[in-house]
């Protein structure tokens, strides 16, 4: 066989996916592969799916084409895309020779390549050739004539609604010149997303009127040049031709490659540059209605020893893939070849504007730059402070993350509007920037008056008092002619002036960020969490609790990802811990992140400021003198350090302290609460601000023995008593400023609604009652928790003195109230979240023992409570809902026309796919297999997918 093709990545292989749901099947069948295979350009495997006979997938990377049983109609199918991952993710084995089918397969395809006839490339004649430049020609002077009207008229008057211009590009159609035709549709768009429409108008009208120019002058220019503005009207160039030029070899290094879509039509734009010409290359591949491009393109980061056939131009760029010389192999370092300095990219920008008037980007790579953001935008500035602005609408925030402030390599391109990042290599590796084309241009003030005269028309104001560049001024044709035509002559030298001429700015380099000193999480692992987060996974909480033994510091370039997912609250402490330093360092540029700034956890790395094992030191100017943010973080290291001295600062500074920060620096006493605290949370009960009495009566009531605690006992003693009818209840309306003053809400204050109530004495008795120690109610009912749920409750009450107890029970984390609440009540508030806390409260063997006694008939029951078993299930609580899904399965076989089946149970199988033990994969897809009914068969081969996903990302973190 030929030498092996190495693994694509993920997103090459994502990339020649039809849709999304192709993709997510995909991923489902990774665990149902066997003599799977890889040799030379193939990859082959046998897939089990409903049938008895598995599918047989056949991939030739060289097309790439696709073979498959299976009867899909969609290229690829799923499982050649599931093939294709587990290729690509190292779980497909080399080997010798190819499979018996794939074996047959291949051979076919290169018999029938062998016997195609080899396609010649048919020259047209030159009456063909004459004639389509005559149509041409006369295309380009009705295209010269509207031009001219809309400078003559003004801009301001002119039709800039999208049916004008599909007017004059529907004419450049059947004129033979597509290239325009494209330009002119494009420009609606543009329009409307920038007020600086007028000079981008001005711009690309300058442009065309110039290459009308040319054209019709093509003979007097040199041939690259003549290819050239061919190629910009939209004369077409055969592959033959292409292919025809002369090859040039180098081991040409991919630095970087983005996809774009326009009505169906994907583009995938790749950049390359010469190792050792230093020469670059872009390669152009078009895909109609899907992303389906060829594999035989490297990725970004790789290069390989290849010839690449140039079209023809006065600046030559795009190529054509020709012969591939070597194995693709992962580069270290950028090719430096030709400069890339911020001065030699400058200069080879503006020899290509020079060599093509029409070149609307070009690229560039350079070197130790760092990306700044200030109050000019975002510029890259290198070593001697050299900056260069990036166009408006480019936001490289993971560009910024990958630089951390630190100088890195960015390849991209120059366009009008400055320098687009495409991608950013650092320590060896290259990241795409994952940004867009940009379309708005900044406005340029030296264009402003042939913009203002543009504007109102020539035939209103004389376009000759507008202030051109001197060597403008000397460029331009010295004959009399049309005024408009001589408005576009000097816009479009002005522009060419502006744009080759560009010079760089000034700017400071941002302070870098800190090194992170932990552990880099696995790359595999890297991707998995950057796939979880995307689709906001159930497993998201699983993965959090196998990575935090470890405490990995994220990649760089997932920061950006992590912060923007750390709006949701559940997700928050876990990112914001592994995006660490560099997390913070990011936010606090982004103002859409500085409020996650309060949420980092301490910075593991570092040092406590003041703090040691021992005392206090003077190092306290954070905690004098720092940001709010600041001041909590150091505080509560402090706390988590010494819960003494922590409470010993706080109390010092209390009486000086203002505003929402006191409220949040007095919750942090809740790590080590202890009866020391005592005192201050007593005098902030005295506070001016609810939110800090607030936490401060929270705070006591978790606190044994407190003084709060008996009061609230002291309370309930004079309010509540047991006659012979049950408890006999009496709620005064004014509880008194004592109680008022330990928050209980009375008569006095609006009560908020409760239990379809408005009775304030309900809500004052269940705030009393859910701050009561629960052995406060011993005497008054026997002794046990059950005597009391046991004893009558006045109608009035009832809800509210229930609802406290199991208030109680969870702060004070009562096991034997608990019990008894579970078994004996049902709480009104949020009734199926308390039962589950409540059962969370219980010893393990009862919760077990809970579950083991719920049949299939109890769903409702057993998807309240599971929840509250922990994670992963135990082995017989595992055992019994597989027990149960068998049963129903079961069921449904035998009762083939039921309305429901399988979607009755989507929730039981939801959890069970996050929460049963992986190792029972095995035995799920043992159920697949017994199982009758076609539903249920797809439902359990899913839920075992997802336990052997599980396993591979657990094992992805060791």
């Amino acid at each position: 066989m030929a030498d092996r093709t190495p693994p694509w990545t993920e997103a090459q292989v994502r990339a020649l996916a039809p849709d999304a749901s192709s993709l997510t099947a995909a991923r489902k069948l990774a665990g149902r592969w066997r003599e799977t295979g890889t040799a030379g350009s193939a990859v082959w495997g046998l897939c089990h799916g409903s049938g008895a006979k598995p599918y047989q997938t056949v991939v030739e990377l060289a097309g790439p084409a696709y073979k498959c049983s299976c009867p899909s109609r969609k290229f690829p199918c799923k499982h050649a895309l599931s093939l294709l991952l587990g290729w690509s993710g190292g779980t497909v084995p080399n080997r010798d020779t190819p499979a018996d089918y794939a074996t047959e397969w291949l051979a076919g395809r290169a018999a029938k390549a062998a016997a195609a006839p080899k396609a010649k490339a048919a020259a047209p004649s030159q009456a063909t050739v004459e004639q389509r430049r005559a149509r041409v020609s006369a295309g380009l002077t009705e295209l010269e004539v509207w031009l001219t009207d809309q400078v003559r008229t003004g801009l301001a008057q002119a039709d800039r609604s999208f049916a004008g211009y599909e007017a004059i590009a529907a004419r450049m159609v059947d004129a033979q010149a597509p290239g325009i035709a494209a330009v002119l549709r494009r420009l609606p768009a543009q329009v409307l997303g920038t007020e600086h429409w007028p000079e981008l108008l001005l711009r690309e009208y300058a442009r065309l009127h110039l290459l009308v120019s040319a054209h019709r002058a093509i003979d007097a220019v040199p041939e690259p040049l003549q290819a050239g503005i061919r190629t910009h009207i939209g004369y077409p160039t055969p592959a033959e031709t292409v292919l025809a030029e002369p090859a040039v070899r180098d081991r040409w290094a991919v630095l970087g490659m983005r996809v774009s879509e326009e009505e169906r039509l994907h583009t995938r734009r790749t950049w390359l540059r010469g190792r050792g010409s230093g020469r670059w290359a872009v390669l152009i591949e078009h895909s109609f209605g899907s992303a389906n491009f060829t594999g035989e393109v490297p990725p970004p980061g790789h290069e390989v020893d290849a010839d690449l056939h140039f079209y023809p131009g006065a600046a030559p760029l795009r190529v054509q893939w020709g012969t591939r010389h070597s194995a693709v192999e992962p580069i270290t370092t950028v090719p430096a070849t030709g400069g890339s300095t911020i001065d030699a990219a400058l200069r080879a920008y503006a020899a290509a504007l020079g060599a093509d008037p029409w070149v609307q980007a070009w690229p560039a790579v350079l070197a130790e730059v760092v990306p700044v953001l200030d109050e000019q935008g975002w510029q890259l500035v290198d070593a001697d402070g050299a900056a260069l602005p990036l166009p408006a609408g480019v936001r490289p925030w993971r560009l910024l993350a990958v630089s951390g402030g630190h100088p890195v390599t960015v390849t991209g391109e120059w366009r009008a509007g400055g320098f687009d990042p495409i991608s950013v290599f650092s320590a060896g590796e290259a990241h795409d920037l994952e940004t867009e084309f940009p379309t708005a241009v900044a406005p340029n003030p030296e264009l402003a008056e042939l913009v203002s005269v543009a504007l109102l028309g020539t035939a209103r104001r004389s376009a000759d008092s507008a202030e051109v560049a001197a060597a403008v001024t000397s460029a331009l044709p010295t004959r009399v002619g049309e005024p408009a035509v001589r408005l576009l002559e000097a816009a479009a030298m002005q522009d060419l002036y502006l744009r080759g001429g560009l010079l760089p700015g000034t700017a400071p380099r941002p302070e870098p960020a800190a090194d992170d000193p932990r552990r880099l999480l696995p790359r595999r692992a890297a991707a998995r969490l950057h796939r979880l987060l995307a689709e906001k996974s159930a497993f998201l909480p699983e993965w959090f609790a196998a990575a935090a033994p470890f405490d990995f510091r994220l990649p760089d370039a997932l920061c950006v990802q992590a912060l923007g997912a750390a709006s949701d609250a559940a997700l928050r402490v876990p990112l914001l811990r592994l995006a660490g330093r560099r997390g913070r360092w990011l936010a606090a540029r982004n103002p859409a992140w500085t409020s996650l700034l309060d949420s980092f956890p301490v910075d593991p790395g570092a040092a406590i400021p003041g703090v040691d094992d021992t005392e206090i030191s003077g190092a306290q100017d954070i905690w004098l003198f720092g940001a709010p943010g600041e001041r909590k973080d150091w505080f509560a290291a402090l706390r988590a350090a010494d819960p003494a001295a922590a409470q010993a600062v706080l109390s010092a500074a209390w009486a000086k302290e203002s505003g929402p920060l006191k409220a949040e620096l007095l919750a942090l006493l809740e790590r080590g609460l202890h009866p020391g605290d005592e005192e201050l949370l007593e005098r902030a009960l005295d506070d001016r601000r609810g939110d800090v009495r607030r936490t401060a009566a929270g705070l006591l009531a978790r606190l044994p023995g407190s003084a709060y605690s008996k009061r609230m006992a002291t309370l309930v003693a004079a309010w509540v008593r047991v006659g012979g009818d049950g408890f006999e209840i009496t709620v005064p309306t004014d509880v008194g400023a004592a109680a008022r003053r330990d928050g209980v809400t009375d008569g006095t204050e609006q009560p908020r609604m409760r239990w379809d109530t408005t009775d304030s004495t309900v809500l004052t008795l269940h705030q009393v009652i859910a701050a009561t120690p629960l052995s406060t109610w011993a005497p008054l009912t026997g002794g046990s928790a059950t005597s009391a749920l046991t004893t009558t409750l006045p109608p009035r009450y009832a809800k509210a003195v229930v609802d406290g107890w199991v208030d109680a029970a969870l702060a004070q984390r009562d096991t034997d109230w608990a019990r008894a609440l579970f078994a004996n009540a049902s709480p009104t508030e949020q009734a199926v979240l308390r039962r589950r806390e409540l059962f969370g409260l219980l010893d393990p063997a009862d919760r077990v023992e809970h579950v083991l006694d719920l049949d299939a008939h109890q769903l409702t029951e057993l998807h309240a409570i599971l929840p509250g078993l922990g994670h992963p299930w135990p082995t017989p609580v595992a055992d019994h809902v597989l027990r149960l899904l068998r049963e129903r399965a079961r069921t449904t076989a035998r009762q083939p026309h039921a309305s429901a089946g399988v979607y009755t149970d989507r929730a039981l199988l939801t959890a069970a796919g996050v929460h049963l033990p992986v190792d029972n994969a095995s035995r799920v897809t043992a159920l697949a297999d017994s199982t009758e009914d076609p539903a249920w068969q797809q439902a359990f081969h899913r839920l075992a997918h997802d336990l052997t996903d599980r396993a591979t990302m657990l094992e992805e973190l060791r």
